[in-house]
């Protein structure tokens, strides 16, 4: 059995791998990836990113989210989420949008894994799932990248925040909030105790 062989026994399908994870399998590792990937073995996603396709009545399969984002960040705190989010909470945002944007606590900017493109925020603090008073709290301090008008969103936000509850509001508020959000919620919310 030659040496590519032996690197193919080791590969799982679904699985997406780094180059370093690779190379403990092979001296030649950027020879065999190249040949790994011309034979359609493995797919290219990004630079030292590869993925060994799921094979179904449909043919090959794209990674999931999931396992793209945390191989390429070799980390599993973050949150995959979108602006489309923000559409389910029922303030007005219509509009559907290609990009999604991961929040986490290593990489910044934007990258395209697979044909899909991420853009990587650096945060402090994020939840691990998107709760509805996440994605509001979220909306409010990405209002300038929203094509519906702010003013009308704004209005709606403030409404939606009466039927929601004001002690998670509140928390996602402190621990996620820009200080630009925190000034459009705070007078609501305190308006809601009193």
């Amino acid at each position: 059995m030659n040496k590519l062989q032996e690197l193919k026994k080791h590969l799982k399908r679904g699985k997406v791998y780094r180059r370093a994870d690779l190379s403990k399998w092979s001296k030649s590792v950027d020879r065999h990836l190249d040949e790994l990937v011309q034979e359609g073995t493995l797919q290219k996603l990004s630079q030292g990113l590869y993925y060994y396709p799921e094979v179904t009545v449909f043919g090959e399969t794209p990674p999931e989210e999931e396992v793209l984002v945390r191989s390429f960040l070799k980390d599993k705190r973050f949150l995959v989420t979108s602006l489309n989010a923000y559409n389910a909470l029922g303030v007005g945002t219509t509009q559907l949008y290609n990009g999604k944007t991961v929040y986490n606590h290593k990489r910044h900017g934007d990258f395209n894994l697979g044909g899909m493109t991420f853009s990587f925020r650096v945060k402090p603090h994020f939840p691990l799932k998107a709760t509805p008073e996440f994605l509001l709290v979220d909306l409010l301090n990405n209002l300038d990248q929203l094509a519906e008008d702010s003013k009308e969103v704004v209005s709606k936000v403030r409404s939606k925040v009466k039927t929601m509850d004001a002690k998670k509001l509140k928390k996602s508020l402190q621990q996620y909030g820009s200080v630009k959000a925190k000034k459009m919620l705070e007078p609501v919310l305190t308006a809601q105790y009193v």
